[in-house]
């Protein structure tokens, strides 16, 4: 699967860039804050991907962050949610809004993106309420897990959930991780010390 691309931003349009990866143009669907952190055309960027394959589609979604990509994968887990409502999400509140309105269940704030109703509004905030704390994003409300910012880190979360770990025991193990090793730590580093910290 591709994880990520970095490369020259040759393109953009209404909800999609081109992003020219040693001669080789990937179309990447986005959502509108990530096109707006790309820059200008011609210039250097770098998108963390999600690659979405159906019977009669195949599509690369792209994120400025590894925590945007993290959100989307839950978001479209939502009956209902399919990528181009959860690129409109994610468009209309940042992963801080997002985490907090789950982590309230204000379903209010959700349906302020296009295409999002009453009802999935709802039906999204009571699926993540749970799940809201342990990702990147939102201020420390009661119950959260404290994620440690920055990108390493985040990527350090997500590569534990992808071996399996839980999102809060993966997010809880990162920040111990960190707290332990400093803030400048490498990113390897603190996935090794996490993953003891996980599994212990």
């Amino acid at each position: 699967m591709i994880a990520k691309l970095t490369g020259l931003l040759d393109e953009t349009g209404e909800d999609w860039a081109v992003i020219d990866v040693g001669g080789v143009g990937y179309l990447v669907h986005c959502s509108a804050r990530t096109l707006a952190s790309l820059g200008e055309r011609g210039e250097a960027c770098r998108l963390y991907t999600d690659l979405q394959v159906s019977e009669n589609d195949m599509r690369l979604l792209g994120f400025a962050t590894a925590g945007e990509r993290d959100w989307f994968r839950l978001l479209t887990q939502v009956q209902g949610v399919g990528s181009k409502v959860g690129l409109a999400i994610l468009s209309a509140l940042s992963t801080d809004d997002l985490r907090d309105a789950c982590a309230r269940g204000d379903a209010a704030t959700v349906a302020r993106a296009n295409g999002v109703g009453p009802k999935l509004a709802g039906r999204i905030v009571n699926e993540l309420k749970d799940k809201a704390g342990a990702l990147p994003g939102g201020s420390s409300l009661p119950g959260a897990v404290p994620v440690p910012r920055g990108g390493a880190n985040a990527d350090a979360v997500s590569a534990l959930q992808n071996l399996g770990f839980k999102p809060a025991v993966a997010a809880q193990a990162v920040a111990r991780a960190v707290e332990e090793l400093g803030e400048g730590a490498a990113e390897g580093d603190v996935i090794r010390v996490a993953l003891k910290r996980a599994a212990g």
